[in-house]
């Protein structure tokens, strides 16, 4: 084989196939919960089929398409030749077959599209649209205002046609954007606790407007609900109630370091699978902070990829809000792998920068 393809792209098609046979296999082996949500897009049991919001838009899609009606190992079998696709499209960096820190995580990120995407999933509609925001990254056609301008417009247009925390993004990088080019010592944290802040003022606002906080109102009414049932083994709950300002705070803060830091999952200490997943998600939030760190030093030339790390760390404050467990913490990392994918390797899409 290597006489014919580079040892990267040798290893990323050895990878690809791995994928797509424990896809195609994942009914075989996958707990009856991860399909679930599968099973509640296909069937429409409250008929909310419809064209705006991510089940209603989701189940119209597996309809139309006739995707829904087919066996799930054949649906796994053609939703994740596409999404490695669009991978492929992205790039595949030259030193893609080197066995360290950052392939290895991005080796795991990419089988775990067997175990998330490999049936009817509102996470694949997102990433095909993360793709095409990837590709706009990319094209380099545009200065990078007008760029970050049509990412932010399509970033609020499928906030509100798809999933509406998207629409909050914007704001969020623009703040730890601006806030991590400040010439202080620590650009990183200044960037991160100024989109806590804002994102804090969001949550607060939206509670004197509805009654009710952010967290309170979607993470904790959702985990109430769940209580008891077999897949809340790894629930995000704060031991502060967010029903007060400084309850929310603590909650949005908690809720970050418990999907991205989780250091206060090691309680699971009986339970590998989660064990697994701290030290994947550990590994990989301080290796991104490492490589903002390193992009900072040249603001200039880094222009972009600066964007895009604001972007994808206003997506993990977002996160912090919103998830309910660490299982749909991992499911909608998932499903912006080609962000993370791109800004993983920036330095090899975008040579002579620092990393």
């Amino acid at each position: 084989m290597n006489r014919y393809l580079p040892r990267s792209k040798a290893t990323f098609l050895a990878i690809a196939v791995l994928t797509v046979i424990l896809g195609v296999l994942a009914t075989y082996y996958l707990p009856v919960r991860f399909f679930y949500d599968a099973q509640t897009i296909i069937n429409d049991y409250d008929n909310e089929k419809g064209f705006v919001g991510s089940y209603p838009v989701t189940m119209s899609f597996y309809e139309y398409t006739g995707l829904g009606s087919l066996p799930f190992p054949l649906v796994a079998f053609i939703q994740l030749i596409m999404l490695l696709w669009v991978i492929y499209k992205i790039g595949i960096p030259e030193h893609f077959a080197s066995l360290n820190l950052r392939n290895i995580l991005v080796y795991t990120m990419i089988l775990m599209l067997a175990f998330y995407i490999s049936m009817p999933s509102k996470e694949f509609l997102t990433f095909l649209f993360i793709g095409l925001i990837v590709g706009i990254f990319q094209k380099k056609r545009f200065s990078v205002t007008t760029t970050i301008s049509m990412v932010f417009l399509l970033l609020i247009a499928f906030g509100l046609w798809f999933r509406l925390y998207y629409a909050i993004l914007p704001v969020l990088t623009l703040m730890i954007f601006y806030a991590s080019r400040i010439k202080i010592k620590q650009q990183v944290l200044a960037g991160l606790v100024t989109g806590f802040v804002v994102m804090i003022f969001i949550s607060l606002s939206y509670g004197f407007l509805k009654g009710e906080f952010l967290s309170e109102s979607t993470r904790e009414a959702l985990n109430a609900e769940r209580l008891g049932k077999l897949a809340t083994n790894s629930v995000i709950n704060s031991p502060v109630k967010p029903d007060t300002w400084y309850g929310e705070s603590f909650s949005i803060l908690y809720g970050f370091i418990s999907v991205n830091i989780p250091v206060n999952g090691l309680r699971h200490i009986l339970k590998p699978q989660i064990l697994l997943f701290i030290a994947w998600q550990l590994l990989f939030t301080l290796y991104l902070f490492w490589l903002f760190k390193n992009a900072l030093k040249s603001k200039r030339k880094n222009s972009l990829e600066i964007w895009i790390f604001s972007l994808v760390f206003s997506y993990f404050i977002l996160q912090g809000v919103f998830e309910p467990d660490l299982g749909s913490a991992v499911k909608h990392k998932i499903g912006i792998l080609p962000l993370l994918y791109y800004i993983l390797y920036y330095d090899d899409f975008r040579k002579n920068i620092p990393v």
